[in-house]
C-alpha cells in the first residue's frame, strides 16, 4: 500500500488531463479482469436502466469502471495539490460554497455515492468546518493518508460506524455540517425497503430520522466530472422544503428518486459496484446470482 501512495503522490503532479486518460486507461484493464465486479455493475444497470440494450449497458459499465479509476488516482490531487490548483480545478455551482445557508443551522449535506464525492468533500473543506461518517481503512498507512487528506484545510469530525449516532447529533447541534452518504445497503437494520429505479432497495432512513430528531435542513451536494479532463463541478441544491414531515419511510422515498434523477445525469459515475439489492425482502433471493454455465 505505500508503493500505491508513492505512485499516487508523484502522479499527482502531472496536468489532470494525463492524469485522467491513466486513469481510463486502467479502469478499462480492470473492467477486463475484475469480472466478479463487472458482474455486479452489469446486474445493477439490467435493474436500474432496463431501457438500455444490453451492449449499450456493458459500454457504460467499463465507462464507471473507468471514470471509478480516474477518481482514484485523482485523490491524489485532492490529497496533496496546493490549494490554488484546487480552485482552479474545481467549479462551484452556483457559484460558491454556500458557507452562511449550511452553518446558520444544523444541516446535513445529501451526497450520493457518485465516484468524485471526496472532491465535494474537498470543496466544502477550503471554506469550512463539517463533519463525515467514513469507513476505517485496513491498511493503517491508508487510513492515515485518508484521514489527512480529509482534513488538510479546515478541522473535520470523522465518524465511524462504530461511533453509533451520537457524535453525530452533537455536531448538528454545533451547527457543523454533517457529510451524508445515504445510499448503500447496510442491510435492514435502521432501513427500509424503499424503490429505487423500481426495485426494493435496502435504504437507511437515517437521514429522515436525523433531520426530524435535530430539525437539520437538508440539501444535497453532487461532484462530477468536467468535460475533457478540465476538472470537477461540485453543484450544491436547494435545501429541500417540507422535508421530512411525518412519514420517514416517505421522506426516504423521496431521497431515493432525487438521486434518480441525479443518476440518469451523470450514469456512468455513479457507483454501480456496489451491491445495491444486495438485502433482499423476505422470500426474494438475490439478484446477484450468477446464471449457470
Amino acid at each position: 500500500m505505500k508503493l500505491m501512495l508513492g505512485l499516487m503522490w508523484l502522479l499527482h503532479w502531472l496536468p489532470l488531463p494525463l492524469l485522467g486518460r491513466f486513469g481510463d486507461l486502467v479502469g478499462a484493464i480492470l473492467f477486463a479482469l475484475l469480472r466478479a465486479r463487472r458482474h455486479i455493475a452489469l446486474t445493477n444497470l439490467r435493474l436500474c436502466l432496463p431501457e438500455l440494450d444490453e451492449a449499450a449497458r456493458v459500454r457504460l459499465a467499463r465507462q464507471h469502471f473507468q471514470a471509478y479509476s480516474r477518481s482514484v488516482w485523482e485523490r491524489g490531487v485532492l490529497w496533496w495539490a496546493s490549494e490554488a490548483r484546487l480552485r482552479r480545478l474545481i467549479t462551484v455551482e452556483p457559484g460558491e460554497v454556500p458557507v452562511a445557508a449550511m452553518t446558520e443551522k444544523p444541516t446535513i449535506l445529501l451526497c450520493p455515492h457518485f465516484v468524485c464525492l471526496d472532491v465535494a468533500g474537498v470543496a466544502i473543506a477550503m471554506q469550512a468546518s463539517a463533519s463525515s461518517m467514513y469507513v476505517q481503512q485496513k491498511n493503517a498507512a491508508f487510513d492515515k493518508v485518508l484521514r489527512r487528506g480529509r482534513s488538510r484545510f479546515k478541522p473535520v469530525r470523522l465518524f465511524t460506524r462504530q461511533d453509533g449516532i451520537k457524535p453525530i447529533l452533537r455536531a448538528l447541534r454545533d451547527k457543523l455540517p454533517y457529510f451524508m452518504l445515504p445510499d448503500m445497503d447496510f442491510g435492514e437494520k435502521d432501513a427500509a425497503f424503499v424503490p429505487f429505479f423500481g426495485v426494493e432497495a435496502a435504504t437507511l432512513t437515517a437521514t429522515a430520522r436525523i433531520a426530524a430528531s435535530t430539525g437539520a435542513q437538508v440539501m444535497p451536494v453532487i461532484a462530477t466530472f468536467l468535460p475533457n479532463y478540465r476538472g470537477w463541478r461540485v453543484k450544491f441544491y436547494p435545501v429541500w422544503d417540507n422535508y421530512p414531515g411525518e412519514d420517514m419511510v416517505a421522506a426516504t422515498r423521496r431521497m431515493n428518486e432525487f438521486i434518480e434523477e441525479r443518476v440518469r445525469e451523470a450514469p456512468a459515475e455513479y457507483f454501480w459496484t456496489h451491491k445495491r439489492f444486495k438485502t433482499r425482502p423476505a422470500g426474494q433471493s438475490s439478484l446477484y446470482a450468477k446464471p449457470a454455465p
